[in-house]
């Protein structure tokens, strides 16, 4: 990468674990700190444990959207500030419904789509890999820092510290996007980054892909289920919430080598196979937690079951999402499923704090088996992913309508080429859209072709 991408990519990686430490920290602590609430409920811990996933998932396209209409940055820009304002709202809160709103207004800054597309506008189609690479990794990173730091720092500050902090921390997002990310050429397509409304009904229909968008949305309706139950076991085990961390280290170092064993083990295994091992491991992790009696010992082989899993389900199926989705239409793939996984985080809590409020924390837990066993069911029909390169062409030579007129001999001209797998001219975007297998696809002979 040159010295622009590289700055672009940790600037928006940053922009990235900023972020996401502010939504993750409360995670862990809210089962705990909400009790001191006047109109403390079960049902109240759920939503503002995942309040968060509604408006993510509500959202999440529309700004991606819109930031083909506006720009990147001023949408990025307009997210932020939505997530500091619910932050603020949250320190300041001295009910469970305003912290709640505060966490529904959190999510509303859904900026994932536009962050992710702008990293596209400002990278060679040969470094683009490298730099979804690096905010990829930002993502898993954050997520471990926030369950180890959100526990500590309530334990000193309460929960209103970690909202300022997250207010702070995302208000310093601001000049990250602003002078570390150069401005996009707007003759650049950025590839298939962006979700485009016309493609979603299609693509919600695609037998492989709903299977993948329902399996997301179960796996992340278990982990908000996961974190409104455990905290208040580790504090009948007789753990105060800022030495919570040191069941949390355990299961997060010890399930990262699950994930190697697990990558390891499915790797000559079918796709199907592989996500009933983990779910199945996952299952074990809430099946433990049902024992009569729950000491911290059990909690952190549960926990650590759990994660195993779940860390194994979480690489692979944005993989799998990009593997599957036709050429040119990545972006409204990767839209829905990114809806999906918000909204699984949001019934989570909904379901886990009603299931709870109503019936008791052990049958919640019960009610989490019924969802595994359904997930399980659900990826019987997933298809093998394969390894493919996806190549953009931009078409300077042809305007709309000579474009639109050409493009059926074009797409025909395209898949006789050696290597190509799926082609997709996008008349708006003056784009060509391949699916390749690297070794067999000859660049030059594609570019000839434009020209």
């Amino acid at each position: 990468m040159n010295p622009q991408e590289t700055r672009a990519a940790i600037s928006l990686a940053l922009v990235y674990v900023l972020r996401m430490l502010g939504l993750f920290m409360v995670i862990p602590v809210l089962a705990i700190a909400a009790v001191e609430y006047p109109d403390y409920s079960p049902l109240l811990v759920g939503l503002a444990i995942g309040g968060y996933g509604l408006t993510q998932a509500i959202l999440q396209i529309p700004m991606g959207v819109l930031s083909d209409k506006w720009g990147r940055k001023p949408v990025i820009y307009m997210g932020l500030c939505f997530f500091a304002i619910g932050s603020l709202i949250a320190a300041n809160a001295d009910t469970m419904t305003m912290l709640t709103v505060g966490r529904i207004l959190q999510g509303a800054g859904a900026i994932a789509g536009a962050v992710i597309a702008l990293a596209a506008d400002v990278t060679r189609e040969s470094e683009r890999a490298k730099v979804m690479a690096i905010i990829g990794v930002s993502i898993g990173f954050s997520f471990y820092v926030a369950l180890l730091t959100g526990p500590i720092i309530a334990g000193y500050y309460g929960i209103q510290g970690i909202f300022w902090i997250t207010a702070i921390l995302t208000l310093c997002c601001l000049p990250l996007v602003k002078f570390g990310v150069p401005n996009p050429e707007a003759s650049s397509p950025s590839g298939d980054a962006l979700p485009q409304l016309s493609q979603l009904k299609n693509l919600a229909k695609d037998p492989s892909l709903w299977r993948l968008n329902a399996s997301v949305l179960t796996v992340h309706l278990l982990i908000t289920c996961f974190f409104v139950q455990v905290p208040t076991l580790l504090t009948q085990a007789s753990f105060g919430l800022d030495e919570h961390w040191k069941i949390y280290t355990p299961i997060l170092f010890i399930s990262i080598l699950i994930l190697v064993v697990l990558m390891k083990v499915c790797k000559p295994l079918q796709t199907s196979t592989s996500f009933i091992i983990s779910l199945a491991l996952m299952a074990s992790g809430f099946g433990l937690l049902l024992l009569p009696e729950v000491n911290w010992l059990i909690i952190i082989v549960a926990g650590t079951l759990f994660f195993g899993g779940f860390n194994y389900m979480e690489a692979h199926m944005p993989v799998m999402v990009s593997s599957i989705a036709p050429a040119g239409k990545k972006g409204s793939a990767m839209g829905i499923y990114a809806s999906c996984q918000f909204f699984g985080a949001f019934l989570g809590g909904l379901i886990s704090g009603l299931l709870t409020g109503w019936l008791g924390p052990k049958l919640a837990l019960m009610a989490c088996l019924v969802f595994i066993a359904v997930a399980m069911y659900m990826a019987l029909g997933l298809q093998q992913a394969t390894k493919i390169k996806r190549v953009t062409l931009a078409i300077q030579n042809l305007g709309g309508d000579k474009l639109a007129a050409n493009k059926i001999q074009l797409e025909s001209d395209f898949a006789k080429l050696d290597g190509v797998q799926e082609v997709f001219v996008d008349v708006e975007k003056n784009a060509v859209y391949l699916k390749v297998d690297s070794k067999g696809f000859d660049i030059e002979k594609a570019n000839a072709l434009i020209s």
